[in-house]
Parts: C-alpha cells; structure tokens; sequence
C-alpha cells in the first residue's frame, strides 16, 4: 500500500493561487465530564453563498492543524477531536475551480492521495473523532464525516449527496470504500449511483440519519450543544453507538454480489456502458466488500486519476457549468419586474398531461387551479388523479395535513368556461392539431381578462399560426414541458413573432417559480429538442428503411451516449408520437428529415418491442419486422454501424449549425443545456456541440467548430464559469 507521508504534495499548491481557502479554526471546549475536545471550524469567511470547499491550500492547512492535533493527543492534553463547518454549511466537497488546468494522470492521483492522507488522519488521531455536519455536505464534506471516528447531523442541514457520478468522477476521498462498510451494499449503491443519476438527488439530514450514515440527529436550534453533550457520552461510555444497517459476514458473501449484479444489469440497461464514472464507481462498491480500507483507498486513487484525467470528467464539468450558471440566467430574457402576477391557473384538458399541470401549478404556485374538458366524466377523471397524488405525497411524508388540505381546496374542475373569466394564466394540453388548438384558444379569449396569459404547450406546431385566430396574438407563448412533467427540469418557452415582452417575462417567471429551467426559443418547427431528436429517429429510420436491423441502429449510436437507444426512445414517446415528429419535421425541411411510411404501418399494427412480463425488453416484435422487410425502400441497402453513426452525427451537426444560423436560440450552449435539460443528454458527454467537435462532425459538416479548438481539445475545457460545488 502507498504510504501517503512519503509523497510530495507541494505541486498541488501551484493550481491554489487564487483558491478562496476554508481554514480551519481550532478551539479547546471542555465537556462536562471534564473532558477536553479541540474543535476545528471550517470557514472560508463568506457567507452562507460561497459554502466552503476543499482546495489544495485549504487541505494543506487541515493538514498541518491535524498533525498538530496528533501531537497533542500523544501527550495527552485533548481526549477528543471535533470538526464541524460555518453555520449552515460543513462543506460542499472539492473545488475543481482549477481541474482542467491538472496537467497529467499522476497530478490527477496525486490529488485523490492528498485528500485520503488527510482526511484519513480523522480516524489515527490516537483519540476519537466527531464529525457535528450543521448544514450542506457534498461529496468531500461527506467524506470528512465518514473519516471520523462518529458523527452528528443537523436535522435542518440543507443536502447530504455524493454527486461525483453525476459529474463524470466517483467518491475518490473515501466514499465508495467508507460508506458502503457503514450502511450496507444496497443502501451505498443508492446514494453513490442510483441518486446522482436521477438528475443529482440529493438526501435530506433525516434520510441520512436512516440510511445510517449519521449515528445522532439532534434538532438545529440546539444542535451543537446536544451534539457536545452526546460527544461526552460516548467517551464517557454513557452513550452506546450502535450502526444496524452495518454489512455483516452474510451480506458480504450473499447479499453483496447479487445487489452488485443487479445494480450493473440496472445500469446498462437504462445509461449503456459509454459513461465511465457510474461503472468505475460500481466496481469500487463491488470491491469494498473486503472491509480492507487502506486497498479500498488505493483503488480509489487509481480510479479518481483515471477519469479526472479522461474526456468525459472535462466535457462533465463544461456540463455542469452550463446549468450552474447558464440555465440561472437564461439568454434573452427580458427584465423580470415586466411580468405578471398570476393569482389563478385555468389547464384547458383534463387528460394525463393536463392532470400532471394542474399537479405542478398547484404544488409550485399554491394558488387556485381549475381543470376542464369536453364533459365531466373526463373532469370527474382528471380530479381524481390529482387528488391521489396529492393523497401519495401526503403518505410519504411531503406533505403535512394542513398542505394537503390546502392544495386540495385549491383545485376544481368544471365544465363551465366562466369559470375561468378570474384567470390569469391559462394553458392549453389539447389534442396536437393546429385547428384544435387555435379553436380553444379563439373561444376562451372571449372569456378571460384582457390581461390573461395564454400558454401553449405545443411540442412541434408554429406558436404564431396557433394564434392566428386571437384577436391579442401578443398575449400567447409556447410554454412546452417535457415528460414526465414532475420530473424533467427544462420548459423551452417559445418567443413567437407577435409575443409582447410582458408575456414573455411573465413566462419565464412562471416557469421559475414552477422550479424549472427555460431556454428562450424562437418560434421554429421543433423548437430545440425535438428537433434534435427527430434527426436521430429519422436517420435511425431512413437506415432501417434502407435494411438495416433495429438493433444494428442501437448498438450503431451508443457511442452518442444518449439515455436509451432509438428502439426504447420510439417505444417511450409512442409510436404514433414519433412518426408525428418525423412527419411535422418532414414537412417544414423535405430535404433533410425523413418520413417513414414503416413507422406508421408499425404504430398501426401494435408495439415496436416485446417485452417480459415485468416490462424489460426482449427484442423487436416479429411482427414489426415483417412490416420493415415487406416494405423495404427500393433500391435501399442496409448500413454499417459507421455508416449509421455518422449520419447522426453529421445530421446533428448540420442541424445545430442551422438553429444558430436562424436564431432559434443565442448560442450553443443553449442546445447543449437544452439537450441536457430536456432528453437527459449525458453530462459525461459534455453537452452535444462538444461531442461533434471532438469526433470531427462540425469540420466535416461546415467546415469550424462550434467552439474554440483550445477549448475542445482531446477534452473539452470547461471555461464558462467556475465549478466549485463538487466531491
């Protein structure tokens, strides 16, 4: 095993120049047993905006206080160690603000050792440690806690995550070796993986208290002082600790090789294997089942300097950037004081779609919704499904009673248009036809309030022709959600030609009190996604048209990273939804998006894939096959997997250049945020114009990049902001 004392750390200080360090202040408190506990303070001396992280200089210092702390401990003049950070806050993991500038592989591991030599000294301090975590602890701020001997957690602490796989790297300062030893197999592969690939979930203080990572919980108005009290009572052995979800010698053998398989099942079927970090971080929890910590942190130093050192941990903080500072200032917003009020909610539809509107205006705004549609049994439906959901979140513990009954005295439904004469938002979810919609709109406009906002969540139909028949065109804007509604986090909101700036304000207002992203489209067929998207379904098309087996075209673009082949994807969205996009796309560019003719005989004769009886995919149904081959393109022959890739890849960057070209949204970095957003497009890939930069589609297509060669690289270099929030 590596001894950490014997390297030379110094080289890192050169990438701390400009590091905004945390230091660690050191007080002795004695306890009420007269026991005398040293207690470091992480703070970096700002406020609760710039939380504290770990740089180089910051971990220099903590360094040197704990081996100071080693000295007086041998002598005998403290009994105990605590650490614990700046209100609110213990530490928000590593500041990767400099990680590009990492020049190789060994600076890379060099960097995973130094945090392990440090932080490891928390457990060889020759007395006991504790980690009192008051607040917000990512990644590196969890690892300080797992390297004490015991720890506390405040139960109004912000966040409790590992969101490294989410970034492209893994819990390199101990995590995927500590906490699986701690809480179990099952539970470590739900916080380390499963959580930070569900768009960076991250755990509230009392789920980390359960999961067992936390041995107390105390409440915040009187935390630090319960947490000394109970500090002194285990070292007085008044307090017994005991850790149940702990793996013993049967999970280890048994339990722990089955959750690992499952796990890597899981995974390949709903990423592929082209994402490294979630995988590396799996085979790391697989290994820690030997209980031997010092190897565990050695296989950790080798994984960390492998991805940090790799494309995908780079094109992820690029990533990461993007929605950390370009989705919270979206380009071409107008000035917010323009927007409206919205005291009331009227969602045109009762269906599936509308129901989860109503949901999330209701939960987001807390003000009256109502619902209607064509008569009431569809009402009478709609309310149903709402008021289950409200009935599941109240079960679960995420709403209180009064909430519940709040928010159920907020919606109705109705079949009577009056009732939405008070309304000052109102959005459509109606059938996708043109004359649909502008037929409900043109009708409702003669009810509501001049002042009302109409919204159209249209995912492919021109905004300006919707309006067409509104005699206030300025007062309507695309407002398109993506599904499922509750969980995606982008709204592309459409700016048509006639849409005022009020409504446009009003627009993005709303959609950030919903919790939500939004990128400002123009009014162009597709918007950003789905335009996107329909490239890839139509080439996966023309290709199988042409011959080429569906499961050529899915092992053809996994290299794209996309969430799931374009056989689910089409399975997903619905069969008959695709070949409307492709349809829609077709007839506003003939010359560069394909119509299948398949793909309707398909969706008219039943699904794309067979599934078992749990819903997991055995293959292309035997009937969709004898469609395609019954009903090949004459002439057409199939394409090899090269053949396939490329033309997406050539298509996207045709495309994407196209958008910027017209307009339809400021930059390229919007598409990438878009994607990223709206279709769960990778951060391990860094954004989509990135990814044509890399494999050569934009020289290919237009001869540029679309971005600045110094910035793509053999991996694309992150210079759009700082990424401070890390592990």
């Amino acid at each position: 095993m590596t001894d950490y004392s014997t390297l030379d750390f110094t080289p890192l200080l050169e990438f701390s120049a400009d590091e905004v360090v945390t230091h660690s202040y050191v007080k002795d408190i004695t306890l009420p047993s007269g026991k005398k506990l040293a207690l470091i303070t992480l703070d970096n001396g700002r406020d609760h905006t710039r939380p504290n992280t770990l740089g180089p200089a910051t971990t220099a210092e903590l360094n040197g206080v704990l081996d100071e702390l080693i000295t007086r401990a041998a002598a005998g003049e403290i009994d105990a160690v605590g650490i614990t950070g700046k209100p609110f806050i213990l530490a928000a993991g590593a500041d990767l603000s400099k990680v590009n500038d990492i020049p190789n592989r060994d600076a890379a591991k060099l960097l995973a050792q130094f945090g392990h030599y440090t932080l490891g000294k928390l457990g060889k301090l020759g007395v006991p440690s504790f980690a009192f975590v008051n607040g917000l602890a990512l990644g590196g701020g969890v690892e300080i806690a797992l390297n004490a001997t015991y720890r506390t957690i405040d139960s109004s602490a912000a966040a409790i995550a590992f969101p490294e796989v989410f970034l492209g790297i893994i819990p390199g300062w101990g995590g995927a070796t500590l906490l699986p030893n701690l809480i179990g197999i099952e539970n470590a592969l739900k916080v380390v993986i499963e959580n930070p690939l569900k768009m960076n979930r991250m755990l509230k203080a009392d789920e980390a208290y359960k999961l067992g990572m936390f041995d107390a919980i105390f409440d915040h108005v009187n935390f630090f002082e319960e947490s000394l009290a109970w500090a002194d009572g285990v070292l007085s052995g008044r307090v017994k600790v005991e850790r149940p979800n702990q793996p013993g010698r049967i999970e280890r053998t048994v339990k722990w090789p089955v959750a690992i398989k499952i796990a890597r099942e899981s995974l390949e079927s709903r990423i592929g294997t082209v994402p490294k970090s979630p995988y590396a971080a799996l085979d790391l929890l697989a290994k820690a089942k030997d209980g031997d910590i010092e190897a565990g942190f050695a296989r950790e130093d080798e994984a960390l300097a492998d991805l940090i050192s790799g494309d995908q941990f780079a094109a992820s903080i690029y990533a990461f950037n993007l929605v950390q500072h370009r989705a919270k200032k979206p380009a071409g917003a107008p000035d917010k004081s323009l927007a409206k009020k919205i005291g009331k909610v009227g969602v045109i539809g009762a269906g599936l779609m509308a129901s989860q509107f109503a949901l999330l205006f209701l939960r987001r705004l807390e003000v009256p919704v109502v619902i209607t549609d064509l008569d009431q049994e569809r009402v009478d439906k709609g309310l149903a499904y709402i008021h289950d959901e409200l009935q599941k979140l109240a079960d679960k513990g995420r709403l209180n009673s009064d909430q519940h009954n709040k928010l159920k005295s907020l919606i109705t439904g109705t079949t009577d248009r009056s009732q939405y004469a008070d309304c000052d938002w109102v959005i459509e979810a109606v059938f996708e036809e043109l004359s649909v919609k502008q037929d409900v709109f043109a009708d409702f406009e003669k009810i509501v309030s001049p002042e009302t906002v109409f919204a159209t969540n249209t995912s492919s139909l021109s905004v300006d022709a919707i309006g067409a028949k509104l005699e206030h065109p300025e007062r309507l804007v695309g407002f398109h959600f993506f599904n499922p509604v509750a969980v995606m986090p982008l709204i592309e909101v459409v700016n048509a030609p006639k849409t005022d700036e009020a409504t446009l304000a009003t627009a993005m207002a709303v959609a950030k009190n919903l919790k939500k992203n939004a990128i400002i489209t123009t009014d162009s067929t597709g918007f950003v996604v789905n335009r996107v998207l329909a490239k890839v379904l139509g080439e996966s098309m023309r290709a199988v048209d042409d011959g080429t087996p569906f499961e050529v075209v899915d092992e053809a673009l996994a290299p794209l990273g996309l969430p799931m082949p374009p056989s689910v994807l089409l399975d997903l969205v619905g069969l008959k939804v695709g070949a409307h996009v492709l349809d829609t796309h077709h007839a506003a560019w003939p010359d560069r998006f394909y119509r299948s003719e398949n793909l309707h005989r398909v969706a008219e004769a039943g699904p794309l894939l067979e599934k078992d009886g749990k819903g997991k995919v055995k293959g292309i149904s035997r009937e969709a096959e004898r469609i395609v081959k019954s009903n090949l393109n004459p002439g057409g022959k199939p394409h090899t997997k090269e053949q396939v890739l490329q033309a997406v890849q050539d298509g996207f960057a045709d495309e994407v250049h196209r958008m910027l070209e017209e307009g339809v949204v400021t930059a390229a970095e919007d598409i990438d945020l878009a994607l990223i957003l709206g279709a769960g497009y990778p951060f391990q890939m860094g954004g989509l114009t990135p990814y044509l930069d890399r494999v050569g589609a934009s020289q290919r297509v237009f001869g540029a990049t679309f971005h600045d060669p110094q910035i793509v690289g053999a991996a694309t270099r992150a210079k759009q902001g700082e990424a401070q929030l890390v592990g």
